[in-house]
């Protein structure tokens, strides 16, 4: 059954915690399905919040290493490895579709390297700045099992959108 908005883990969900398992070459059969579920659902959040730039697997309970971003043409990112962290770091108010009228101040890496899976199994390497950088270690993150609510700057790092 193709998953909607209503299946989107929220914040203190459990599963949000957990760190995912890598994806098997013999589950890249499984992957089409969960793709078009994350796709579905973050155009939902687009429609209804506006905003939405990549979703993570385990966002939809699929705790798998697995993100989908769909930016001027969609990503599938399997089996992420980020790399070369730069030094410089920058603060931004962070959103995300598990707490979506939430935000909250963190400081990421300006710069980034991913290495990475594509759907046909083939190897890719993006060097990532500033947005794109930003997008992808908090994405990243949910793989592991991390929140941007678990990097705020302070304790006074967080608003209402």
């Amino acid at each position: 059954m193709p998953k909607k908005l209503e299946d989107l883990l929220l914040l203190g969900n459990p599963q949000l915690y957990q760190v995912s398992e890598p994806i098997l070459k013999s589950e890249l059969y499984l992957v089409k399905d969960w793709v078009s579920d994350l796709h579905n659902v973050m155009e939902e959040i687009r429609a209804k919040y506006n905003f939405g730039r990549a979703i993570a697997a385990p966002q939809l309970g699929i705790m798998k290493r697995l993100i989908y971003m769909n930016i001027d043409k969609p990503t599938v990112i399997i089996n992420p490895e980020l790399t070369d962290l730069s030094e410089e770091m920058f603060d931004l108010w962070d959103d995300c579709m598990s707490f979506p009228n939430l935000l909250v101040k963190v400081k990421r890496h300006k710069e980034c390297k991913i290495k990475f899976l594509d759907k046909n199994w083939e190897p890719h390497e993006l060097y990532l700045k500033n947005d794109l950088s930003e997008l992808l270690q908090h994405e990243f993150d949910h793989l592991n099992g991390i929140l941007a609510t678990m990097r705020t700057i302070d304790q006074k790092s967080f608003k209402w959108r």
